[in-house]
């Protein structure tokens, strides 16, 4: 042992030592901030959507985590919600900053499953969301495309039809304030919705549930 002495009573150990225990103490601190975070958006959705059954799994360790909520309600508009969640490695404290830099935000993921085919594709998409990789918008060059103010973002709106983009401009106006909301999609050939938002704690239904309460009246264009 006395031949490591002066290793030990070197200033550099000390500093290590201290490095080692901050390190250990951002991993339990970043892991219990990401299961509070993503704790908080599932109960959001199941309080929004109350599925009749409902599947949660981890699939990043603890930066990603999937559910399934089956929805089998009858004369409802739809059949099942799939949720996504990755969350910044706030436990790794020597990647987070490139990771922020990178990713920027924690992100929420939704697919709603539909009963019916929707009559026309349309979306809304914060412009600084849509260049992600990832983001493209597949039959952007039949919609037509034009540049809105919601709340305090940019946002493209493509529509495929003067009736699609009045709702959509109607919602914004009932509901200035997108909050955690970046991107909202009708995809008829996929016979699906897609949502995207920030997981903020607290805000997911929030602002997510005057958006599930408006769709259907978007999805009918008859009405």
């Amino acid at each position: 042992m006395a031949q490591y002495e002066h290793i030990i009573t070197q200033p550099v150990f000390f500093l290590f030592v201290a490095f080692s225990f901050l390190l250990a103490l951002g991993y339990f601190w970043g892991r219990r901030k990401n299961q509070a975070i993503s704790h908080s958006a599932f109960e959001d959705l199941i309080k929004i959507f109350r599925p009749q059954e409902q599947k949660f799994t981890n699939i990043g360790g603890a930066i990603g985590y999937h559910a399934n909520l089956a929805i089998k309600k009858k004369g409802g508009w739809l059949s099942r919600v799939d949720a996504t969640i990755t969350l910044l490695p706030r436990h790794s404290w020597l990647y987070l900053p490139l990771s922020k830099c990178i990713r920027k935000y924690d992100r929420l993921f939704l697919e709603l499953y539909l009963k019916n085919t929707p009559e026309e594709e349309c979306h809304l998409i914060e412009s600084r969301y849509s260049r992600f990789a990832g983001t493209k918008i597949r039959n952007s060059a039949k919609l037509q495309k034009e540049e809105v103010v919601w709340g305090k973002y940019r946002f493209y709106l493509y529509s495929q039809s003067a009736e699609t983009r009045t709702r959509l401009l109607d919602f914004t106006a009932r509901h200035p304030d997108p909050g955690v909301i970046r991107h909202i999609a009708v995809v008829p050939e996929q016979k699906k919705c897609f949502l995207f938002m920030i997981p903020a704690m607290g805000k997911v239904a929030e602002n997510l549930r005057p958006v599930v309460n408006w769709l259907p009246t978007l999805l009918d264009l008859k009405k």
